[in-house]
């Protein structure tokens, strides 16, 4: 394990303390006025280690999603819960329902834990954990990924056909709840639960299994991840929840939480 990884995530567990201290004072279900959503494309491999390992988490805490306090300088993708159960309790669940991904046990620093996590058992570290108390029943959970700023977003590129100031979110986003697979020539299927859309780049016009629809705005790619309008996932029965600058994105039984993308 790098030792620079462990360092970083112990300085944001020292933040994330003086939160929580602060927390105490103050109610827990008004959490401090999130920032605008972040522009910019985060990597793939970024997004898919922060959304389904916040997929996880959020199932074994049963956490309720909130804004990232903007204090603690977390990446875009970060994904923050507000969990009704005392630290102690939390570690062992979280820690169990990582089983061999995470990497050695909680480091403490002062009052928050942090966990080091990788995709898969054995891989490099991708995401880490952090738990920090509110009150004697409260835990902020945080969830983020190790090499957030590896590509600055001032230099990510506009992919053509996306409208300016809407939100979007990568097909790698949706991972847990949303099926995306690549059908060729710019063509995608997403499934949920028991719903299909049949999706093309840059056209309006999608299939369902029930017919032809007209989405709201057209999809887009930057050559690699197909880039999906928030609107359009109520064509595929999905429901979408704003959460201060987050989303919950709610498909059948399954719901992930994530930071939507703005051009």
């Amino acid at each position: 394990m790098r030792p620079n990884v462990l360092s970083a995530a112990l300085t944001l567990g020292t933040a994330l303390l003086l939160t929580s201290a602060t927390a105490q004072t103050a109610a827990p279900a008004k959490p401090a006025t999130p920032a605008a959503p972040a522009k910019g494309v985060s990597s793939a491999a970024t997004t898919r280690a922060v959304s389904a390992l916040s997929i996880e988490v959020s199932r074994a805490v049963g956490g309720r999603i909130l804004a990232c306090p903007e204090a603690l300088k977390l990446s875009p993708r970060a994904v923050c819960l507000y969990a009704t159960q005392a630290q102690a309790s939390l570690r062992p669940l979280v820690r169990g329902k990582l089983a061999a991904r995470a990497q050695g046990d909680w480091r403490t620093t002062g009052k928050t834990n942090v966990l080091l996590v990788s995709e898969t058992a054995g891989g490099p570290v991708a995401a880490f954990v952090m738990l920090s108390p509110i009150s004697d029943k409260e835990t902020l959970v945080v969830v983020d990924a190790t090499q957030a700023s590896a590509a600055p977003a001032a230099k990510a590129s506009v992919p053509a056909g996306v409208t300016r100031g809407q939100p979007y979110v990568l097909g790698s986003d949706l991972a847990g709840v949303v099926n995306v697979a690549a059908l060729g020539g710019g063509k995608y299927r997403l499934s949920a639960d028991d719903n299909t859309l049949t999706v093309t780049v840059g056209q309006r016009s999608a299939q369902t299994s029930g017919g032809a629809v007209e989405l709201p705005l057209a999809p887009a790619s930057d050559g690699k991840n197909l880039i999906f309008p928030v609107s359009a996932l109520r064509a595929l029965g999905c429901t979408v929840t704003p959460a201060g600058g987050s989303l919950t994105v709610a498909c059948g039984s399954d719901s992930v939480g994530l930071k939507p993308i703005v051009f």
